[in-house]
């Protein structure tokens, strides 16, 4: 299986996003916590040069506290301060908005001498689709004036929103590579929701998370995810079988033999995580 994705919208987008940049202070980059990794476009860092970045690691409260910590730890040893939000709940939100204030009064420090008057600070959320970045506008804002839903794709166009007198905010479309050289990130992405549907298969992507699970529990990674996820949710043990063997016997013995109603429960299950706290990534250390 290839995964691949790049409709017309988001082409498009990167093209206005790239003219809107020159504008922008600050950047807020905000990353899928499951996968920091897989939701870093290769072209952030010369897209924001020159300018401040903050990293918002969004969904921290589907991996375990002891997760975070490690990404923390790691992001600091490259020399970045990772800002950890759960959007939906509105937790984090606020030293995220400090974050670009503080970076728009240095802006307005140096216009100021150079004889200019101060202007709101003008920054932008990038990231990957269904990332969670209208959430967290619609949290900067304290009002749902945004459109936001769990799924890729819903914001098609760029728009200036005003969140105070001090901060002016630039949605942005979820913006992908062209090409995903890296196949395995890609299967991360189809897992966690966070590319669009119409570039993979269900169950595939499905035998790919159970495959992920087996090898995490195989290994004995209890940072990663709790004691036997599919066992304790579906009561059907996955040692004794190959994973798509384990699809099969799942439909065959819980949704009346339909193997493509049963991929779509085990992803939605892992994405509401009912699977319980799943990272599917660690530091590159760890």
């Amino acid at each position: 299986m290839t995964i691949q994705w790049y409709p017309g919208h988001i082409a498009k987008a990167e093209r206005e996003l790239k003219e809107q940049l020159k504008r922008v202070d600050v950047v807020l980059e905000v990353r899928d916590a499951r996968i920091p990794l897989a939701t870093h476009h290769p072209l952030v860092n010369q897209w924001v040069s020159g300018k401040t970045r903050v990293l918002v690691l969004n969904r921290v409260d589907m991996i375990t506290t002891a997760v975070q910590q490690l990404w923390v730890s790691w992001f600091q040893q490259q020399g970045d301060v990772p800002y950890c939000t759960n959007a939906q709940q509105g937790k984090g939100i606020s030293v995220v908005a400090q974050a670009a204030q503080a970076a728009g009064e240095s802006m307005n420090q140096r216009r100021r001498d150079r004889g200019m008057r101060p202007r709101p600070v003008r920054a932008v959320v990038i990231g990957f689709p269904n990332v969670g970045k209208s959430a967290l506008i619609n949290r900067l804002l304290g009002r749902r004036i945004v459109a936001s839903a769990r799924r890729a794709g819903v914001t098609r166009q760029l728009r200036w929103v005003r969140i105070s007198e001090q901060i002016e905010l630039l949605d942005a479309p979820g913006i992908i590579p062209v090409k995903l050289n890296n196949q395995q990130q890609a299967l991360k992405l189809a897992i966690c929701d966070d590319i669009g549907e119409a570039s993979y298969d269900n169950q595939q992507v499905a035998v790919a998370l159970i495959e992920f699970l087996k090898d995490l529990e195989q290994a004995n990674s209890r940072e990663l995810l709790p004691p036997s996820p599919l066992g304790k949710r579906y009561q059907l043990e996955p040692t004794s079988f190959t994973s798509e063997d384990y699809l099969h016997t799942l439909a065959n013995e819980r949704y009346q033999s339909n193997v493509e109603r049963t991929a779509l429960q085990l992803l939605n299950d892992f994405r509401k995580g009912l699977l319980g706290k799943i990272a599917l990534e660690l530091p590159p250390n760890e």
